[in-house]
């Protein structure tokens, strides 16, 4: 179900929040009025795999018709690891569509919008100590980034982990404890992003589009 081009309503004009994610095969649209916060949540996800480029701009407007994008307050995305095409296709638009409309643009890694997901395995010891999320990279190596709980009675909420190390590459001879597998779950993590991109909207904090760019732990490039 897409919004509609009106204005929210309680006769307010409409402010949309808008948040992409595309660092897998699947690619996850979130969007909300911010004139309606209680009824206006839209999560969708598209397993579009190589397609991402013929089909992004028809799958956010599946959500939020273009002729609506000048309402767009606010956006985020999901900036990797993940593929290198897929992430830079959503990264570019997001800019684009940031320095357009001179609106704010959140960059978030996917092994952040993971973290307080993932959590959920770790005992209560575990817990109280940083914690890696590692995923394998095939004749690379492993990316892994470390994450910590602020506090024992958070929510679980992305802005309850402190990020103590942003993903990187290491050997896979590297030791990791404790550490959990990245695990995508396009359709939880989206809408962790869009939740972000709303309290940072409330709070707000500026954020400029020129210093939201992809992260590649590893290169497009062979380097043999």
């Amino acid at each position: 179900m897409s919004f509609s081009q009106g204005d929210g309503g309680n006769n307010q004009p409409a402010k949309f929040l808008l948040a992409l994610h595309s660092t897998s095969e699947t690619f996850g649209v979130a969007c909300l009025n911010y004139r309606e916060l209680d009824t206006s949540k839209k999560v969708s996800t598209f397993p579009l795999g190589r397609k991402l480029s013929k089909s992004l701009l028809s799958c956010v407007n599946d959500l939020l018709p273009s002729k609506a994008w000048y309402k767009i307050v606010r956006i985020a995305v999901a900036t990797g690891p993940g593929g290198f095409t897929g992430t830079r296709l959503s990264v570019v638009m997001a800019r684009t569509l940031s320095q357009q409309l001179g609106c704010s643009l959140d960059g978030v890694n996917s092994f952040s919008l993971m973290a307080p997901r993932l959590s959920s395995v770790l005992n209560s010891d575990q817990l109280q100590k940083p914690f890696w999320i590692v995923q394998e990279v095939p004749r690379r190596g492993v990316v892994a980034g470390c994450y910590q709980l602020k506090t024992a009675d958070s929510v679980f909420a992305l802005n309850d982990f402190l990020e103590l190390e942003a993903p990187r590459l290491f050997s896979n001879r590297t030791e990791f404890e404790p550490h959990i597998a990245a695990k995508e779950d396009v359709a939880k993590d989206v809408a962790c992003l869009l939740d972000h991109c709303l309290e940072s909207h409330e709070a707000g904090h500026r954020s400029p589009w020129s210093q939201v760019l992809p992260l590649y732990p590893t290169s497009p490039v062979d380097q043999r």
